[in-house]
């Protein structure tokens, strides 16, 4: 004979429980004369929803199957399993090896002809249980949404930790991590060159691991949170018996705080890397590179992007030079040529100077830009008629449900107007969503504007030497042409002509 005792927290309370229920078995087995005692098979701290991470009552069922056990006794049913499609296969296979079951809070017995019928309306009440401790839980976290209360999963999270007063706070050594991975990303390297850089010099990762994935840098480049804003509900559970989840596509409400907690990159820094992400993912081809130069050298006459070679790499007279990536690629030789860093970097300060030469003036423009990038109003407008459209046709499709389930229409009327309906209500969120995107681009230029204006009202004189701050802050983009015209894109859409 066997026992099975389980808890579902690691509560200090609970804790006591499961000690007495492991010392009360014991007793209770080794106290009868007729039965061998075979041992207590436990698990602590986990739930009973289902049985795939329960070790100690798979074992134990392992052991009945084998033949070790002939009967297994625990306090209740739902001791056993929450889950009725669980409970019953593993007691019907019990039942087939000669192993018995009992519930003592029940006084049930497997083998009584009145026990399965017993143990299904007992483990459905028990999965119901379940089910609304789950819903319980739910409503709780999406009321702490709804009122704008950001929770963070300070274990696997960098950059914040918990604060005395319940709310997230910095802790400056990891949120130098942060600002180190915006930085590189913003001065040109690559989110694979970051994550090897990260393990190279030994820095732990959010899971404090020793190995950096490209992944895990995007995450932090696209997370909210490091801005002082927060997406809540981004995902939800599917199903409360397998705990699975699924990214939120609008099957329930998000909530989007800002100035919720702290903020470890400007919003305007976090806005410019949300640019960067998408013109790199938008690029013809992979940003692989780590210079500041990768991907924003473009050849005139193939439209392919620059890439860095070089030249007598183990000899005095090594050289970092750039040339299109399309140069000796099919039968079309591309006929841009090549420069190398130092003449890249000269012609950027040339073209600097040229851009600054009335820098009032300038500052000007992009004041002009940002206050034409910001004026979203017609866009507003849209969206709140699209919205309001949408809102509109989500009502009549409840109504034509509910026609239906009346059965005051017919099959065909109801499926002619439900396809019908469903077809509108996805063109107009598309049409919602190409909007939604259009403004917070202008809203991301506008961003990406005033860092430029930041950038120069910074600079006092034109810098004698490169600068790559300045450079990533100010430049679009660089067009090489065959003819030797190099033309640099600003990002407030100016361009200055130069030749190599």
């Amino acid at each position: 004979m066997a026992a099975y005792a389980r808890v579902s927290t690691d509560s200090e309370e609970q804790l006591t429980s499961y000690e007495a229920q492991v010392d009360y078995y014991t007793r209770f087995i080794q106290d009868n004369p007729d039965w061998d005692f075979v041992g207590v098979y436990t698990d602590e701290g986990i739930s009973a929803v289902n049985t795939k991470r329960r070790e100690g009552f798979n074992r134990m069922i392992r052991d009945a199957l084998a033949g070790k056990i002939d009967l297994i006794v625990t306090k209740s049913v739902s001791r056993f399993a929450r889950n009725t499609v669980d409970s019953l296969t593993t007691i019907r296979n019990l039942k087939e090896v000669g192993c018995e079951c009992f519930f003592q809070k029940e006084n049930i017995m497997t083998f009584d002809s009145k026990g399965e019928l017993l143990i299904t309306i007992m483990s459905s009440l028990a999965q119901e249980e379940s089910r609304s401790i789950s819903e319980n839980v739910t409503w709780g976290q999406r009321k702490r949404f709804s009122d704008g209360k950001v929770s963070i999963p300070y274990g696997q999270f960098l950059g914040y930790r918990k604060g005395s007063d319940g709310l997230p706070e910095i802790v400056p050594e990891e949120a130098e991590i942060i600002k180190r991975i915006y930085r590189e990303f913003l001065a040109g390297k690559s989110t694979n060159a970051i994550a090897a850089a990260l393990t190279n010099d030994g820095v732990p990762t959010p899971g404090k691991k020793t190995v950096w994935q490209r992944a895990t840098v995007e995450s932090i480049l696209r997370n909210e949170k490091y801005k002082g804003s927060a997406l809540l509900q981004k995902s939800f559970t599917v199903d409360f018996l397998t705990k699975k989840t699924k990214i939120n596509e609008g099957e329930i409400p998000q909530y989007y705080v800002e100035d919720s907690h702290p903020a470890i990159i400007e919003p305007w820094a976090w806005a410019q890397v949300q640019n960067e992400l998408e013109r790199r993912k938008n690029s013809r081809k992979r940003h692989r590179q780590t210079s500041p130069f990768s991907g924003k050298i473009i050849c005139g006459d193939c439209g392919d992007i620059f890439g860095s070679k070089t030249w007598h790499s183990t000899d005095r007279y090594r050289r970092v030079i750039w040339q299109c990536n399309g140069k000796f690629k099919g039968d079309h030789k591309c006929e841009t040529p090549h420069l190398t860093e130092e003449r890249l970097k000269e012609l950027f300060l040339m073209s600097l100077g040229e851009y600054l030469s009335d820098r009032d003036g300038a500052i000007e423009r992009l004041r002009y830009a940002k206050k034409v990038l910001t004026d979203t109003d017609f866009i507003d407008a849209d969206i709140a008629n699209l919205e309001e459209e949408l809102n509109a046709v989500a009502a009549m499709l409840r109504v034509c449900i509910e026609q239906n389930a009346a059965n005051t229409v017919t099959e065909e009327s109801y499926r002619s107007a439900h396809d019908d309906l469903c077809s509108r209500y996805k063109e107009i969120q598309t049409k919602l969503a190409t909007l939604q995107k259009q403004r917070d681009k202008m809203n991301a230029d506008a961003i990406t504007i005033v860092g430029m204006m930041f950038e120069l009202g910074e600079l006092d004189d034109l810098p004698l030497t490169f600068d790559e701050k300045l450079w990533q802050g100010t430049v679009d983009h660089v067009t090489i042409y065959a003819d030797e015209r190099v033309v640099f894109r600003f990002k407030d859409g100016k361009e200055v002509k130069t030749r190599l």
